[in-house]
């Protein structure tokens, strides 16, 4: 059976990406895809993200130049796809980028994109490559959170994060660079909750990751592997935390850059 290979288009050389469609031909692989779509606000984003979580789809490439993930809502959208599907089929479902620039370096990616691999569209075993990707079992990459994203052009982009399973937060933060949370709750995972208690709410924090100032919200409701924090920023955050409400001065919270 065909492994399937699902092709997302962000480069503005168009010959990159027929040629990738057109070596996964030729290696075996069934590939199809999309061109990306940079609108934010109406959750563009969101329209491949049926086709990553089919079980049949078993690598996703992405054709695309150091140019080409400049914008902050490009490299937002992205990230949100990616962070979606990761909550689905885990962190280690490959991802690989096909590109023609040879600057285009893994520094240059979100932090969601970090374990994923560059080549280039000129690379004479590419085709090898994406093949065997495509052909390799995923594997489990532990975390000590899960994160999801609950998005949707009326109530805007929500994201969900909560322990690892077998553990517990006492209480929650949550924060973002550039721009702030502006709604919070707690609820049951899986859900944005209808009702919410929140337990000592705090607003407007202010927490400083090396030469970042983050913005943040937090309460003190136990979360744990059944339960969630939703949280919701009020523009699009240059990266975010989030994690166990710190007991002192010390935090140990999750980062990500967008």
């Amino acid at each position: 059976m065909q492994k399937r290979v699902w092709v997302t288009s962000m480069s503005k050389d168009q010959d990159i990406t027929a040629a990738t469609l057109q070596l996964c031909k030729k290696y075996g692989l069934a590939p199809n895809g999309h061109f990306w779509v940079d609108e934010l606000e109406k959750m563009a984003w969101q329209a491949p993200l049926d086709n990553l979580l089919a079980k049949e789809t078993a690598l996703w490439v992405i054709c695309t130049g150091k140019k080409d993930l400049e914008k902050e809502s490009v490299r937002y959208g992205l990230s949100l796809l990616c962070l979606s599907m990761q909550h689905a089929r885990g962190i280690g479902f490959p991802i690989v980028f096909v590109t023609s620039d040879d600057t285009l370096a893994p520094d240059d990616m979100p932090t969601v994109f970090r374990g994923g691999e560059i080549l280039a569209v000129n690379n004479k075993s590419l085709g090898a490559k994406l093949t065997a990707r495509a052909n390799t079992p995923v594997k489990a990459v532990p975390a000590d959170y899960r994160l999801n994203i609950h998005a949707n052009p009326g109530y805007g982009i929500w994201f969900e994060a909560g322990p690892a399973q077998g553990k517990t937060w006492n209480g929650v933060l949550a924060g973002g660079h550039k721009c702030s949370v502006n709604a919070h709750g707690v609820g049951p995972k899986g859900m944005l909750p209808l009702k919410t208690t929140l337990e000592y709410q705090m607003q407007g924090l202010k927490l400083a990751l090396g030469d970042d100032e983050y913005t943040a919200w937090a309460v003190k409701n136990t979360i744990d592997e059944e339960t969630s924090y939703f949280f919701r920023f009020e523009g699009i955050p240059g990266a975010i935390l989030f994690g166990e409400l710190p007991d002192g001065e010390q935090a140990d919270l999750n980062t990500l850059t967008f």
